[in-house]
């Protein structure tokens, strides 16, 4: 190639670089693969985003009711007083805790009133207690396993998005790699846009995954802290139960 019209193509090349030389025309101007490991970045981190603002809510609404259950029950006269009140409280994982184990217990008293015979009463007894305890286990589950749900969307993009960016990048160097094969011997100004928009992806991925880790761990510590509240409640649901129902 001309030595001339090498050093034309490069000067007209620096002159569109610097005039247009926006995160969106880089983006724009990118090739095929780098646009789309753009958009599976985009969609990855407003799913993220979503789920984060999602999980807020609920958690913040969780810990309002919890508070506000936990009121309720040690302030309360009866256990059919709290019930009743528990069951406005639909955001409270520990009033649905509570309300499993009422409802257990409910079926152990009228199994009980209904047995003639104090071998059966005592039986009766024995399996009520295991009965509650296997209720509030199933309950406390239950609603760890609804904490934490969503939670490993957000431990997915943290660990993989990183790595789609960098796919992007090596994509995207290649490229700018093979067009200095094809065009000679060029500067820096014809290969920088290349190289740009390689690095835009790394970049992408690593805004993807660094709130994802952040609100993962964020969430993922609530989550462990509420439900080993739920399971300190159900040792003291029980042991109310053994000493004034059974």
């Amino acid at each position: 190639m001309d030595t001339g019209l090498i050093i034309f193509v490069t000067q007209v090349a620096a002159e569109n670089v610097s005039k247009h030389l926006s995160w969106w025309d880089i983006i724009r101007g990118a090739g095929p693969m780098v646009k789309f490991v753009m958009l599976l970045l985009a969609w990855f981190s407003v799913m993220c985003w979503g789920i984060i603002v999602l999980k807020y809510i609920q958690f913040r609404n969780a810990r309002r009711a919890n508070t506000g259950f936990l009121e309720i029950f040690w302030g309360g006269s009866s256990l059919d007083a709290i019930y009743r009140d528990s069951k406005n409280l639909k955001s409270s994982s520990i009033a649905q805790v509570f309300r499993s184990g009422y409802q257990e217990l409910t079926k152990m008293k009228k199994s009980k009133h209904s047995g003639g015979e104090d071998g059966e009463s005592i039986a009766v007894h024995l399996g009520g207690v295991e009965s509650i305890e296997r209720a509030l286990r199933r309950a406390t589950g239950s609603e760890r396993s609804r904490l934490e749900r969503y939670l490993s969307f957000l431990a997915t993009t943290g660990s993989t998005a990183p790595f789609v960016g960098l796919f992007g990048t090596v994509w995207g160097i290649m490229t700018s790699f093979r067009e200095i094969a094809v065009m000679g011997d060029v500067g820096l100004e014809v290969v920088a846009p290349g190289i740009s928009e390689a690095l835009i992806a790394t970049a992408a991925g690593l805004a993807a995954a660094i709130p994802a880790v952040v609100a993962y761990n964020y969430f993922l510590a609530h989550a462990r802290s509420m439900a080993a509240d739920m399971e300190n409640f159900s040792a003291d649901i029980v042991n109310i139960i053994e000493r004034h129902f059974l």
